[in-house]
């Protein structure tokens, strides 16, 4: 009876998988979290902030102001500023994309455009992989461009 429930503890950690489903090749993560990316950007142009914060993991780290902004809540409150007016202040586009070799974290980059288009900077964010296809961001940051001498 104990081996068997310890086979069964076993058994509810491994994750679970239909047997016919096949893993996503990296090009086919790398274009799932392209697509997030996009969505995530969308939510901005579209002035929908409850939208954007369904994006942002629970425990995310937003590097926006002053200090680092924990979790979503945090990130939601701070953000919100953003969505205020009917024009977006800035967009931002995924450039480049590189998912880990396991398929749980991926890393996108791409320039951030004032609302005139002018690019101001570039983000970085890092993606999780959270459910089936559902990937959230967990960390992002953003700098801005560097004036050339």
């Amino acid at each position: 009876m104990r081996k068997r429930l310890l086979v069964l503890a076993l058994m509810a950690a491994l994750p679970l998988r239909p047997l016919s489903a096949k893993p996503l090749d990296n090009g086919s993560l790398r274009q799932q979290v392209m697509d997030t990316e996009r969505a995530f950007a969308q939510t901005m142009a579209r002035r929908d902030h409850p939208a954007f914060t369904a994006f942002v993991s629970e425990e995310a780290i937003f590097f926006s102001g002053d200090k680092p902004l924990h979790g979503r809540q945090e990130i939601a409150s701070w953000w919100k500023r953003h969505f205020e007016k009917p024009e977006a202040p800035f967009s931002w586009e995924p450039e480049s994309v590189e998912v880990l070799a396991s398929g749980q974290l991926a890393l996108s980059t791409g320039p951030v455009r004032d609302s005139k288009g002018k690019v101001i900077g570039t983000y970085t964010s890092i993606w999780r992989l959270e459910g089936p296809g559902k990937w959230r961001i967990v960390f992002d940051k953003g700098s801005p461009v560097c004036d050339k001498p």
